[in-house]
Order: C-alpha cells, then sequence, then structure tokens
C-alpha cells in the first residue's frame, strides 16, 4: 500500500504546537511534511515513514500511543472501566427486577372500614345509583 502525506498527516502530530500534524501551520509542521514527503517519494510504506517520525522526533510524533508496555494502559483502562461499567449496571438491572418482582408477589389488601366510614360509603353509593 503506498503511502500519501493526507493518509499520514492525519495520523501524526507537530512535535511544537502537539496538534495533528494536518491542521498545524508552523515551520515546524512545515519540516515535517517535507520530511513525509521525501520518505514517500522513496517509496516507503506508511508504517515505515511512521517508524522514520519516531526516529527523527521521538514518540510524540505520533497521535496514537504504540500498543505496547506503558502506553498500552491508554487502551487498556477503558476497556477495563466500560467491562466494570457493564457489570456493575447488570448486577443493578437484576436487583432491581428482582425487587419489582418480590414487590408484585405480595397481594394487595384493602385496609378495613370502620363501621361509621362502611355505613357512610354504603349511603354514598346508594346516592348515586
Amino acid at each position: 500500500m503506498s503511502a500519501s502525506l493526507p493518509a499520514i498527516e492525519r495520523q501524526v502530530m507537530c512535535v511544537t504546537c502537539k496538534i495533528p500534524l494536518n491542521v498545524a501551520e508552523s515551520p515546524q509542521a512545515d519540516r515535517e511534511r517535507q520530511f513525509i514527503r521525501g520518505l514517500i517519494q522513496q517509496g516507503r510504506s506508511e508504517a515505515q515513514v511512521k517508524s522514520a517520525l519516531v526516529a527523527q522526533y521521538g514518540p510524540s510524533a505520533l497521535a496514537l500511543p504504540r500498543a505496547q508496555g506503558f502506553d498500552a494502559t491508554v487502551y487498556i483502562v477503558p476497556l477495563v472501566l466500560a467491562v466494570i461499567l457493564v457489570a456493575a449496571l447488570s448486577a443493578l438491572l437484576f436487583s432491581w427486577r428482582r425487587r419489582t418482582r418480590h414487590r408484585d408477589d405480595r397481594t394487595w389488601t384493602a385496609p378495613s372500614l370502620s363501621p361509621e366510614d362502611s355505613a357512610r360509603l354504603e349511603a354514598d353509593m346508594r346516592r348515586f345509583d
């Protein structure tokens, strides 16, 4: 696969501006673009261009950290947090459904009326019939 400047610019950073190279406007960004153009003209692949950028400017030239060593935490921590969140929500949902089901199992009984209230209710019911 042949490398292209626009594709690589989106994946690397301007080491001075600390923003993606495709939006950076500085002399350093222009030097990085020229360096990339030279590598592309040599027929280097995208991975080879990125490796050369890291060799020339350091790992801060890449927009995404490597998935090795300590940099892997950038990928692992969000994944672990998502799994914990899903597990917690599942446990809460299960608990909520169990409580709701237990509440629904109980039969509801109307409170008993005093004799006076019962008589007044009967009188009101007769009046509306």
